[in-house]
């Protein structure tokens, strides 16, 4: 329970997590129909990056600020970008969305949205950031037991981000054990697994786990900043997403090659397959 996300909040791997969300939303949005958002390990909602914590590490330097004020970007981070520059009125970067802030802002009326927190202070301020909000409601639990616990749900739709802090050696099977289950439970849940890529063989066994899900499609989407087999630490992120709404895949295709090239550090680039294809 040592993770604390301010850390790391706005970094490009947030950046990537979270422009993919917002997509994720407003493409289920087309349809009229209400969709439950459920967050396993959510965190505080909402990220001072002038704080203590985020100050100390300036990760975000390297992620959000690279996008801030630009008037290139493409037309899918308008709803990313546009939270944020709700959140920062007078034009300076401070505060920044974490999933839960992101999806509270851009559902509808008739959504709603299951947060769940286990660290008992991340959770308590989670709770005083979404205590204004009746189409929101905070869990203060086991992250792995959101599955079982909440699915499937009234709405018919969902989208469910299982995004860990990654303390534990098992947390990548734990993630496919939670996809596993929350298509076992409803089979169309949009389940997204946000997942560090440190070293590409520690991931091996995951990709083949994640074929076993059974969920009807499974897309992988990375984005990297370093080489894959890189020294320093964090080289990239990724995304299983399963169940990606129709769309998704052909906006990826223009973004993934924008995002590596704008937010590299010493090498950009990216990849995007099908680990189960329809």
């Amino acid at each position: 329970m040592n993770y604390r996300h301010a850390f790391h909040a706005g970094n490009h791997a947030d950046v990537l997590k979270h422009i993919v969300l917002t997509r994720l939303i407003a493409l289920m949005s087309r349809k009229e129909q209400p969709f439950a958002y459920i967050d396993t390990h959510a965190g505080l909602g909402l990220y001072d990056l002038q704080g203590d914590q985020a100050s100390r590490t300036g990760e975000y330097l390297e992620g959000v600020a690279r996008l801030w004020n630009r008037d290139d970007l493409p037309a899918v981070t308008a709803d990313y970008l546009g939270v944020i520059k709700r959140l920062n009125k007078n034009g300076e970067l401070r505060y920044y969305p974490g999933s839960p802030e992101l999806a509270r802002r851009l559902m509808r009326e008739q959504d709603r949205a299951q947060l769940n927190e286990k660290h008992p202070e991340d959770g308590a301020l989670l709770k005083e950031n979404m205590k204004k909000d009746p189409r929101v409601t905070v869990h203060l639990g086991e992250g792995w037991h959101i599955p079982r616990a909440l699915l499937p749900v009234q709405e018919k739709r969902a989208i469910m981000l299982i995004d860990p802090p990654f303390e534990q050696a098992d947390e990548l099977k734990r993630c496919t054990i939670a996809m596993k289950e929350a298509i076992g439970r409803m089979r169309q849940t949009v389940a997204a697994i946000w997942y560090p890529i440190k070293d590409q063989r520690s991931l091996t066994r995951f990709y083949q786990d994640l074929t076993s899900t059974g969920a009807p499609k499974l897309l992988r989407v990375e984005l990297y900043v370093h080489h894959q087999d890189s020294p320093q630490g964090l080289n990239g992120s990724g995304l299983a997403i399963a169940n990606p709404p129709w769309g998704l895949e052909d906006e990826l295709k223009t973004l993934l090659p924008w995002l590596a090239k704008e937010l590299a550090q010493t090498a950009g680039s990216f990849r995007m397959d099908w680990l189960i294809a329809e």
